[in-house]
């Protein structure tokens, strides 16, 4: 199994506590969720019609410019597992390091795959990755650029899935371009992970293929509904993201470790040991990320307003071991 953050259960084996006592910031989730909407009991006990996947289409289109077709899934990560069934497989090349399941997904498939480390090695891939901003170091790359690889590479699959707080990134509206994929998350931004709802965007031909891939009801009511109504809640999605803002720079100040990255969803430390760091921090029951390629990075989500407290005295205590700044 590929290691991934929100490992919880690996977290209070090793240090004890249950669910309640933990803060997680392992993951990049927004701590803050949107609040759950009422919605008419037909969404739990009917299957969605066309015209509530409809309404979801609509609602993405609205909220992000998009250019091209939308396909709601369940989770980005479906859309990272059906992608490379769409074609012969052949050469794929992933900007690395990055999110492990997009170079899983096309080894499954029977892709030849290969890590490189700058935009340009893509070129000549017969599908190229590129999460934008990256998970985890928070790079980004203007659409310009992006845009600039398709005459390059046969298909271009752009993870958009921290991309929310920052839209003038964004390749959504381009989307009608053929061999552009776009994925977009929305459990992250929204902190709504459960619901497991996110979406591919991409020509129309394209996205037709996929859905029949996914099969007819690639997503539940509850989510059609909650995605409906928090994609449309523009007051929210400003609030959040001046919030995240501001919580990102109060992080940065109480950390006891120096910044080499991240987003306002998540934020990349580099320590004298990360597996010490991240044990330090456990002790308070405040899990974190640390990445098997580095022994130094640690990542860190954004706490909810009333974990902070317990974030800061674990952050302190990190501060004091000898190793902290070296």
């Amino acid at each position: 199994m590929l290691d991934h953050g929100g490992n919880m259960d690996a977290a209070m084996a090793r240090f004890g506590g249950g669910s309640a006592d933990w803060i997680d910031l392992s993951t990049g989730i927004n701590r803050v969720p949107y609040s759950l909407p009422a919605f008419p009991a037909r969404a739990w006990t009917d299957l969605p019609t066309r015209a509530d996947m409809a309404r979801l289409v609509l609602a993405a289109r609205a909220a992000w410019g998009i250019g091209g077709a939308v396909l709601p899934l369940s989770g980005a990560q479906q859309a990272i597992q059906l992608i490379p069934r769409l074609t012969q497989p052949g050469l794929a090349r992933v900007l690395s390091p990055t999110y492990n399941e997009h170079a899983a997904s096309l080894a499954a498939a029977g892709w030849r795959v290969e890590a490189v480390a700058d935009l340009a090695a893509l070129a000549g891939a017969d599908l190229a990755v590129v999460v934008n901003p990256n998970n985890p170091d928070g790079q980004h790359y203007d659409p310009a650029s992006l845009l600039s690889l398709l005459p390059k590479v046969g298909q271009l699959v752009v993870d958009e899935s921290f991309a929310d707080p920052t839209p003038e990134m964004s390749l959504a509206a381009e989307t009608g371009r053929a061999g552009l994929w776009v994925l977009r998350s929305f459990g992250k931004f929204y902190g709504l992970a459960g619901l497991r709802l996110g979406f591919a965007l991409g020509p129309q031909d394209a996205v037709d293929r996929l859905a029949a891939l996914a099969g007819p009801w690639p997503v539940s009511g509850a989510a059609i509904e909650v995605g409906c109504t928090a994609l449309g809640d523009r007051a929210w999605q400003a609030k959040t993201t001046a919030r995240l803002g501001q919580d990102a720079a109060r992080l940065d100040a109480l950390s006891p470790w120096p910044l080499v990255g991240g987003t306002v969803l998540f934020r990349l430390y580099d320590t004298p040991d990360a597996a010490m760091a991240q044990n330090l921090l456990a002790r308070h029951h405040v899990w974190s990320r640390i990445f098997p390629w580095s022994p130094r990075l640690i990542r860190l989500g954004l706490p909810a307003p009333q974990e902070w407290p317990r974030v800061e005295t674990a952050l302190g205590a990190a501060g004091q071991w000898k190793g902290a700044a070296e």
